[in-house]
């Protein structure tokens, strides 16, 4: 294995590939370095783990208390908090059960994307512009900065605590499995991203994941929020509208645009120019390839929203997931958030990341 990338990159950033060269210089690079692995198997594996991955016991214990601390802390503001608010806005029953999950979301949702904003745009990483960098100069054990280290703290103890929400604080619904694959895929990759130093490249896929969900979350505030007190509020109904359109546009850019253009061509391509023995090549990258299917997988549930919309079949927006409850599955109420009667049958919404 080798134990150090190249020393510099190119003098500029390297232009964004199509998405034809994406395929085309990633799966050769792929098949080139199946064909060139003479001892691939669990004795490399295990080599592998025990060469690269640096991770202590302490900071695994630190990352279990800060899931608990989230738990903690979303408990106490949705009975303190959210609650409150709800019956003081004069929610209606429904929207109030559904409230807190939502405002909860939004907010880590928006402090984490502003931290990673200001990482890559206020700081001199320059993950965004040239992402084939975050190989750059990569090697075993090197030093986690502690901005990063801090927003992988907070992200992967989020995502602990978000498995254990989805089980048993949220509303289950149809896409309740596949949002909890999500969650442990997240999670191995931000453990195992750190333990091997790929942190470069994991700042730069939450930055992409993390804006969709803060425009999902406002969207449907503003859709519990336009019927408040019993009557009709437009600048909530307008918001909704327009953060409906901005989350569908969003997440195509982000996720199914810039994430595989950026992240997964400097991870199947650009990695093995620097590295060009990196370790787990095979396992990161069928990891973001699971997440780019799961991003187009929800997308498919957009655009089906979209359609629905445009041919007249969904006249009002009253939420972003219930656009065929026809076909839905009835979700178990909220165990921690909803001690009133089940909510009617809804539909999937995208989430993510």
């Amino acid at each position: 294995m080798a134990a150090a990338g190249t020393a510099a990159g190119p003098a500029g950033p390297e232009p964004m590939p199509s998405y034809a060269q994406l395929v085309q210089r990633g799966w050769g690079s792929a098949l080139a370095a199946a064909r060139g692995c003479a001892d691939c198997g669990w004795g490399l594996a295990r080599r592998g783990l025990a060469e690269h991955a640096h991770l202590a016991p302490p900071e695994l214990l630190l990352l279990a208390l800060c899931a608990l601390g989230w738990t903690a802390l979303r408990s106490a503001a949705t009975s303190r908090l959210f609650r409150p608010l709800a019956k003081r806005c004069r929610l209606q029953p429904r929207d109030a059960a559904k409230m807190p999950e939502s405002a909860w979301k939004f907010l880590f949702y928006l402090g984490a994307w502003s931290y990673s904003t200001y990482l890559l745009f206020g700081t001199d990483y320059p993950f965004f512009h040239d992402p084939p960098s975050v190989f750059y100069d990569w090697k075993t054990g090197m030093a986690v900065p502690r901005d990063i280290a801090v927003a992988y703290l907070l992200q992967g103890s989020f995502y602990g605590h978000s498995i254990y929400a989805t089980l048993y604080l949220d509303a289950w619904r149809k896409d309740s499995v596949v949002m909890l694959i999500h969650h442990v895929v997240t999670l191995v990759l931000i453990i195992s991203s750190y333990a091997f130093r790929y942190h470069k490249v994991g700042i730069l896929v939450l930055f992409l994941h993390d804006i969709s969900d803060v425009q999902l979350e406002f969207t449907k505030l503003n859709v519990y929020f336009k019927s408040r007190g019993g009557s009709h509020h437009r600048l909530h109904a307008v918001a909704a509208d327009l953060g409906c359109l901005s989350f569908s546009l969003s997440w195509f850019w982000f996720r199914l645009y810039w994430f595989p253009l950026k992240v997964l061509y400097a991870t199947s391509y650009c990695s093995l120019r620097s590295v060009p023995d990196i370790p787990f090549y095979f396992f990161f990258n069928a990891l973001l390839l699971l997440l780019t299917l799961m991003n187009l997988y929800w997308f498919l549930y957009i655009v089906a929203f979209a359609a629905k919309v445009l041919t007249g079949q969904v006249r009002e927006l009253k939420d972003v997931r219930e656009y065929d409850t026809a076909e839905a599955l009835s979700p178990k109420p909220s165990k921690a958030e909803d001690p009133g009667p089940a909510p009617s049958p809804q539909v999937p919404e995208p989430t993510s990341p």
